[in-house]
């Protein structure tokens, strides 16, 4: 069973315990549109998620408490009208809603600690059994994964052929950590009282599956808010993209905390595509390795992300090692950006936003590109900024956020926003600034905004997710610490 705080305040993603661990995406939510759990709910899920994600990569020295994240949730719980509380009924919500009205009387109080100890909930975790994944076209690039979408844009997976005879893993392809691991074969969870007695249905390697695995009994782990994983380094053979790594060096799982293991996780393991400063193994990436090996020549990430939206039939999303993809973007609308993280992460300058034809002024605003994130998130001054330009947007203040019309009303233009970067105006797709509706009965009615008020790094500081890069190919080259944008080729 699922802690209840693991699968309301963090079911999104796991995070890290302090900011000197990993943050990784690694828990699927309820899909938009299900009848599993409440939308405002759902978009804090994604909203803690990335509040973590940001003390992780500002490195925060008074990162979000767990207390926080929970009083969050609770304020969403307590705030939905009596039809939704009886529709979505969870004793979770119920929980939650209790706890709203007592931290209403009562500040500081422990509450999400001892729930995490005393209460435990598995419908959350339930909820989430009918997230599927789309799979993506075969890419006819070089050295080209497909990325295949999970649930309704929550994350992004990937085929790695490994040991011998090779074998097909399913990946989460992840750009805010840099450790590639996958299940041992003796995997077991590390929670005593877990339900489970092995790492679920997932696919395993060791020495029985594979003859070309070495185990060197050197220890690693990373811990996280909601579980941990901790292993040994191991070496076997792995194919990517059409390349070949003879006894690369990663990670394997023994202990998995139940955050990892239930069937409805959809992948066997994660490949972190940061830089290697910041792993955990302390070993070469896989980059680093292709390039080392002379697979690639230059040490070159690049990005399609794809969306659910265009239809299942037209998920084209890639990711290529090594070299842009021609095919993918419009060469004229390419420009590149100098990497401002010291911290392994990709981070560079905002130049502006501009918000139906607007031109709001920010000239001193940074970015922190993540595919790991949903939302686009920004400090509260600018999410107010920008949605009071937008005269459908309204705020609700008992649930700290904004909502905009699902459906643009006749006579009307929907919203229209775009960021500033190199120079260049990128614009994103109006569908994109839509989460998902209020009440997934009245899908014509008030949608959440995709954009949501975080504090991040500092008052000029913003997360750019999904939102965002669903709409550029986005390039990120460790060797001239660039990063590079252009839109999609039509």
């Amino acid at each position: 069973a699922l802690l209840a705080v693991s699968a309301l305040v963090l079911a999104a993603h796991a995070h890290p315990v302090s900011t000197s661990l990993v943050s990784v995406p690694l828990q699927p939510v309820p899909k938009r549109g299900s009848s599993l759990l409440p939308s405002s709910v759902v978009h804090q899920q994604h909203l803690n998620r990335a509040l973590r994600r940001l003390d992780h990569f500002t490195r925060s020295t008074s990162p979000t408490t767990d207390d926080q994240l929970l009083h969050n949730l609770a304020r969403r719980a307590a705030a939905l009208p009596p039809h939704l509380h009886e529709r979505y009924y969870l004793p979770s919500l119920d929980y939650l809603s209790r706890l709203a009205a007592q931290n209403a009387n009562q500040s500081g109080s422990n509450a999400s600690q001892n729930f995490a100890v005393n209460g435990k909930d598995t419908e959350a975790g339930e909820a989430t059994h009918s997230d599927g994944v789309t799979p993506a076209k075969k890419p006819t690039f070089k050295n080209t994964l497909g990325l295949d979408i999970q649930a309704q844009d929550i994350g992004y997976l990937s085929q790695v052929q490994i040991g011998t005879p090779k074998r097909d893993f399913r990946l989460l392809m992840d750009s805010g950590s840099a450790d590639l691991w996958i299940g041992a074969e003796d995997c077991q969870p590390s929670n005593l009282d877990a339900e489970q007695e092995n790492c679920g249905p997932h696919l395993l390697l060791g020495p029985n599956s594979s003859s070309t695995f070495h185990d060197t009994q050197t220890s690693w782990q990373i811990e996280y808010g909601t579980g941990s994983v901790s292993g040994t380094i191991v070496t076997d053979t792995i194919s990517i993209a059409g390349l070949k790594l003879t006894n690369h060096t990663f990670g394997v799982a023994h202990h998995e905390s139940d955050e990892f293991i239930p069937d409805y996780i959809p992948f066997d393991g994660l490949l972190g595509l940061a830089k290697r400063m910041i792993s955990r193994q302390k070993v070469p990436t896989l980059l680093d390795a292709l390039v080392s090996t002379g697979d690639i020549k230059h040490p070159i990430i690049s990005y399609h992300i794809p969306r659910l939206a265009d239809g299942k039939s037209n998920n084209y999303g890639e990711l290529t090692f090594g070299a842009l993809n021609p095919a993918k973007y419009d060469p004229k609308t390419l420009v590149s950006v100098t990497n401002v993280s010291p911290l392994g992460f990709w981070e560079a300058s905002l130049q502006d936003v501009i918000v139906n034809g607007k031109k709001l002024g920010w000239t001193n605003r940074t970015a922190i590109f993540d595919t790991g994130t949903t939302l686009l998130i920004g400090p509260p001054a600018d999410v107010n900024a920008l949605h009071a330009n937008i005269p459908s947007a309204v705020y609700h203040n008992d649930t700290n956020y904004w909502t905009l019309p699902c459906v643009t009303p006749k006579g009307s233009k929907p919203p229209t926003m775009a960021l500033k970067i190199g120079g260049r105006t990128f614009p994103i797709d109006s569908r994109d600034l839509l989460f998902m509706p209020i009440d997934d009965a009245h899908p014509d009615g008030d949608c959440l905004s995709g954009i949501s008020a975080g504090m991040p790094g500092g008052p000029n500081e913003w997360l750019v997710g999904d939102v965002f890069l669903k709409n550029v190919y986005m390039s990120t080259n460790e060797e001239t610490n660039k990063i590079s944008f252009a839109n999609l080729k039509k």
